[in-house]
């Protein structure tokens, strides 16, 4: 028997394999490093894994930015668009892992002493005097950032579904983590494993008819067979499978009604897991989306509008009706990041090179101020006695911040305003981008719902802005921690990003532009 060995392209891997090695040294690390030390060696590690990346990424834009691109191995493919997913990714990789390795004045982290120890337990106690904090956190989040890269580069089925699971099993992980309310914490993690576990079961059985009607994997093949006509009488069959793949990446994106428990997720895993999910997790599955619907689906794009056009309309709703009723900030940005799923799916339902470069700007823009605003919630936190607790999540916690910290106020006002998509924000220019695209792509009802969706979402940002700058500050409820300065850097950059992709943003779209090449 002979075997045909793969041919991999080693250098366009380059990127991720600096990722996923580093992942695997930081296991190893855990092993045996002592633990007082394994804080700063993981995430120094991790630090330069992200920049060691971003080197390797940076050379090879220069070898595909004029349109050129190949299979890396079967499956992958590198392209313009590809690459320019993987640095969206890296970028919000680097924010994440400053928040998660924060050590604050309080002399704690976000994350558990050690997971293992039953919630209340002598063992939690001993671990907490001990002051220890879990570290396993590093390499988990550096397997699940190495599959957020690869996910918008896969070009086939089983991929796509190998790289699902290695984006989602170390997030399940990292969700059951939290120090704090560790109970909730653990209910997160069950209630995320069960919503991946029907996004992969939803995903299989559409890759399992399309393969049924045209057999093949590839969603080139798939799409070159279903342009030829598939099967006759089997139209069926490929409308489903193309449906069910949609469905399964549609809970990953927590589009409704697949948002199900998504809420509850965000509220209970750690506040940097929950940044790194609503960032990272968002930003890959609707970057895999737009190359699956882009290349596999487009010849059903037709019979796919209405059901696309009534998730996104009940998506923007959904979020917006809800999240205006939160009481909770953790809540009530998880129903926000509902709402910009329901505008970002305009990028999808317009099939057009401008809804790919809006696509991508959003996923930064989106990206950067959703860590950002995540990055201030830790640090605002009950007060015990003058004792820092856990964070203080609810509405109400936040009165008064611009007297305590005017520096997290502001930062937070910031990210607020890119989210109601407020001029010379990175939200503004985002949604402008994805607007224009969708009227080009004749969804100009959707983008009119999308208008109004918007407006009535600057509600409860704007409760929240009036809230820190024009009340009283609460006495002894919330006391504000400071950073041992990661979470500060995190922050600030955050910012910068968000202010100079609105004030200046044409060198990124023309870049983003460039990558636009899924289709003519």
């Amino acid at each position: 028997m002979s075997v045909t060995a793969p041919t991999i392209s080693w250098a366009g891997l380059s990127p991720v394999i600096v990722i996923l090695g580093a992942a695997v040294l930081g296991i190893l690390l855990e092993a045996f490093v002592p633990r007082k030390a394994r804080l700063a060696c993981q995430t120094g590690l991790g630090v330069l894994a992200i920049v060691g990346s971003a080197v390797a990424l940076a050379a090879r834009w220069d070898a595909v930015r004029d349109g050129s691109g190949s299979a890396l191995t079967p499956g992958f493919n590198e392209d313009p668009f590809g690459v320019a997913a993987q640095g969206v990714m890296l970028v919000i990789g680097l924010l994440a892992i400053l928040v998660m390795a924060d050590r604050t004045s309080a002399g704690d982290g976000a994350f558990a002493a050690q997971a293992a120890d039953r919630p209340g337990s002598a063992e939690e106690a001993e671990s907490l005097h001990a002051g220890w904090m879990g570290t396993e956190v590093f390499p988990l989040m550096l397997f699940s950032l190495g599959g957020m890269m690869l996910f918008p580069m896969a070009s086939d089925f089983i991929t796509l579904f190998v790289m699902l699971e290695l984006i989602s099993l170390p997030l399940y992980i990292m969700a059951a983590t939290a120090r704090h309310r560790r109970l909730l914490s653990q209910e997160a993690a069950m209630k995320y494993f069960v919503l991946g576990a029907f996004a992969s079961a939803f995903m299989l059985l559409g890759s399992a008819f399309l393969y049924g009607l045209t057999g093949q994997v590839s969603y080139s093949a798939v799409a070159q067979a279903l342009g030829a006509g598939g099967v006759e009488g089997m139209d069926w069959l490929a409308l489903a499978g193309v449906a069910l793949v949609t469905v399964g990446l549609l809970f990953k994106i927590a589009a409704a009604p697949f948002h199900a428990w998504s809420p509850d997720v965000y509220q209970g895993s750690p506040t940097p897991v929950t940044a790194f999910m609503a960032a990272g997790v968002k930003a890959a599955a609707f970057l895999a989306l737009l190359r699956f619907f882009y290349v596999a689906g487009a010849a059903l794009s037709w019979d796919m509008a209405p059901f696309l056009w009534t998730v996104s309309i009940l998506t923007m709703f959904v979020g917006t009706v809800v999240g205006i009723v939160q009481g909770d900030i953790k809540r009530m940005l998880a129903y926000s990041a509902i709402a910009h799923a329901g505008y970002m799916l305009i990028g999808i339902v317009a099939l057009n090179q401008a809804g790919i470069r809006a696509l991508l700007f959003y996923a930064l823009a989106y990206g950067v101020a959703t860590v950002g605003a995540f990055g201030v919630v830790t640090l605002v936190r009950v007060d015990h006695d003058g004792a820092a607790g856990p964070e203080a999540t609810d509405l109400e916690a936040l009165t008064g911040l611009g007297r305590r910290s005017p520096w997290l106020a502001l930062s937070l006002t910031v990210f607020l305003l890119s989210f109601a998509g407020i001029p010379l924000t990175a939200g503004f220019i985002a949604k402008f981008e994805l607007f224009v695209a969708g009227i080009g792509g004749g969804a100009t009802w959707l983008v009119i719902a999308a208008v109004v969706s918007s407006a009535a979402t600057a509600f409860f940002y704007m409760r929240v802005i009036v809230l820190m700058f024009f009340r009283e500050p609460a006495q002894d409820r919330v006391v504000v921690v400071t950073s041992n300065g990661l979470s500060s850097t995190a922050i600030g950059v955050a910012v910068l990003l968000t202010i100079a992709l609105g004030v200046v943003p044409q060198t990124v779209l023309a870049t983003l532009g460039n990558a636009a090449m899924l289709v003519p």
